[in-house]
């Protein structure tokens, strides 16, 4: 539901901001005033092009913002999350409001914001999806998008179960059919497929990888390298340390036998002999081990060659099927499955084949059964539509739905010749024939707006109980109409409006006593510019307002009875229908002030009591 929506800089909007409600909101005023103005508006903000020229003279930037409660649309709400957009309460149990705003420079690429959150003009558009449908002359919208038909036909047949049935079963057949391809492709390229397997297999086979063993070979790489230096170092210890007439242990050993002799003396120093003695025998076995070792160092370059062949030879493999002994392992034992299931090709082939067969064979089941349940639904949905056109004044329009199949590629999953999709095989279109002896054409190549307003009032009506309560906005929706049809229009969006927010911008008096709100659009000179603004009416505002879109610009005493009248017998059809509307107020003059604020000019000043207060729902500004 649109709850507000501010308008700053457009086309000959100054600034203005106007509440809504929940219900029938109508917008009435003069021709020329801007009404249409704000469908505009709505439709930049959700998604729509903008040009330059809708930006104000004199103006930098053109600025649109709507406040939407979302706590009614799950689905809407799972997107924004999908998409990253914050919400304040994601479940919306307690409201959830969604913030859009649109700013289109004079110069240069518009801006928008989805709670507070920066997006391109396609994921607005992709975001902004469901919030409002809107019927104007000049717009398309998703009634009139052929792609939406067949959700239509389904929502009204009851189908959304086994739409998801459907789905589920077109995924399974999908994958089903990509493992197919898959193992065929490989099966038609087997015998290059099979040599390289064999080749890479014997390949790593031949050298034997062992998990660690490329760490071993570059520790023993580098003792091969530097045999010289290493010899040369552990004897040279053992030479200073043990055999050298000034070697350490020999100078260690004198110090030792002194001190034991002084030991004699003074037992206190045993204990040091003792360690002398201990570190003498240290140094003596340290330097007999680095002797040894010294004697084992081999200046091997065959060996070193040998070691060094054999890492290049493992990092090649490592390069060609991974990063480790590990993962050349792996390789090989992944190889080796491959080649068994390619040299028992045919039985796997057959296995997969087998698998598409019975998830197609499901999914066809499935999707002849949905067409059959289409078919009667077309027809009842197409018959109730044709029906509502009637009472609107369209008695010779016909409506059908038609049903075709959907037209497949040749790698497209096929049931009865149709494309088998997520939604089966069928496509929907909605058709009409305006006039008697007409052919039915699509609902998108209407020409006259009134006929596709009317046309668009007639399926939401219909389909008025089904899908989230989003908006309908409905602009020129009585082009051509008058009297008892104006009447019946106005029923009829007051039915919608029980389930879905509608805004209706209507000349009709008789249309526009439906309204639960009722905004009046007004253009004026303010300092040599044209600036239009809107305000609510209430109480005797609104007697005054249906009064001029009766009689015009003159208020007679005929004209306001006229329109007292209507909006008594508005309230009487309401109450029958359960349709909410505000309380009709005692039958008083307006005072000129509120007169001027309508538009309307008095015929003959009257006394009277004072008139209700205005309390004005809707905020305007101009600077």
């Amino acid at each position: 539901m649109l709850v507000c929506l501010r308008v700053k800089n457009f086309a000959i909007i100054d600034e203005l901001e106007v509440d809504l409600r929940p219900g029938l909101n109508v917008v009435t005023g003069e021709t020329g005033a801007g009404k249409s103005i704000l469908v505009d508006a709505l439709e930049l903000v959700l998604g729509g092009r903008g040009k330059p020229e809708i930006v104000r003279t004199g103006e930098k930037a053109a600025e649109v913002e709507a406040i939407f409660d979302i706590a009614d649309d799950p689905v809407l709400r799972a997107r924004l999350e999908a998409a990253g957009v914050e919400l304040d309460d994601p479940d919306g149990s307690h409201g959830a409001e969604l913030i859009i705003r649109r700013v289109l420079p004079i110069t240069g690429r518009s801006r928008a914001y989805v709670n507070g959150r920066l997006a391109s003009t396609a994921e607005l558009s992709e975001l902004a999806l469901g919030l409002a449908d809107i019927s104007s002359q000049h717009e398309h919208h998703r009634l009139t998008d052929p792609a939406s038909h067949l959700d239509y036909l389904d929502a009204f047949a009851r189908l959304d179960g086994d739409r998801a049935k459907i789905a589920a079963l077109h995924e399974t057949a999908k994958h089903a059919r990509e493992a197919l391809d898959s193992l065929v492709t490989r099966v038609r390229d087997r015998g290059e497929r099979e040599d390289l397997l064999r080749f890479q297999i014997r390949e790593i086979e031949e050298l034997d990888p062992q998990p660690g063993e490329s760490e071993t070979l570059v520790v023993e790489r580098e003792r091969l390298r530097h045999a010289t230096k290493l010899a040369r170092s552990a004897g040279g210890a053992e030479d200073a340390l043990y055999t050298s007439d000034e070697a350490i242990a020999t100078i260690l050993g004198k110090i030792a036998a002194d001190v034991r002799q002084a030991a004699a003396i003074d037992p206190r120093l045993a204990e040091s002999a003792d360690r002398l003695d201990e570190a003498t025998g240290t140094i003596e076995d340290v330097a007999k081990e680095l002797g040894r070792y010294a004697q084992r160092v081999e200046i091997d370059p065959e060996r070193l060659a040998e070691v060094e062949d054999r890492i290049d030879r493992l990092k090649r493999l490592e390069r060609k099927y991974g990063g480790s002994v590990e993962d050349i392992l792996a390789h090989r034992d992944k190889s080796k499955t491959e080649l068994e299931t390619l040299s028992d090709h045919e039985r796997h082939v057959e296995l997969a084949q087998r698998t598409l067969d019975t998830a197609v064979a499901e999914a066809a089941t499935l999707a002849r059964a949905l067409r059959d349940a289409r078919t009667k639904g077309a027809k009842k949905l197409g018959k109730a539509i044709g029906d509502e056109l009637a009472s609107l004044g369209m008695g010779d329009a016909r409506i059908e739905v038609a049903l075709a199949p959907i037209e497949g590629r040749g790698d497209d999953l096929v049931v009865d010749g149709a494309k088998l999709s997520a939604t089966g095989i069928d496509r929907a279109e909605f058709l009409i024939a305006p006039n008697r002896g007409e052919e039915a054409r699509p609902l998108r190549k209407i020409a006259s707006g009134g006929e596709l307003s009317r046309a668009m009032l007639a399926i939401k009506r219909v389909l008025a109980g089904l899908g989230p309560h989003g908006l309908y906005v409905f602009d020129e929706v009585d082009t051509g109409v008058g009297g008892a049809v104006a009447e019946v229009i106005g029923r009829k969006l007051a039915e919608v409006a029980k389930h879905h927010q509608v805004i209706c911008i209507t000349h009709l008096p008789q249309i526009a006593v439906y309204g639960t709100t009722h905004h009046h659009v007004r253009k004026q000179v303010v300092n040599d510019r044209t600036r239009s603004d809107i305000r609510e009416l209430e109480g005797d505002e609104r007697t005054i307002e249906i009064a001029r879109m009766l009689g015009g610009v003159e208020l007679t005493a005929k004209t306001r009875a006229a329109a007292e009248e209507l909006l008594g017998q508005a309230m009487l059809v309401a109450r029958a229908t359960s349709v909410d509307l505000p309380a009709a107020e005692p039958a008083a003059p307006a005072a000129p002030a509120s007169s001027e604020a309508a538009g309307i000019r008095l015929e003959k000043p009257q006394k009277s009591a004072k008139p209700a207060p205005t309390k004005s729902a809707s905020r305007a500004r101009a600077s």
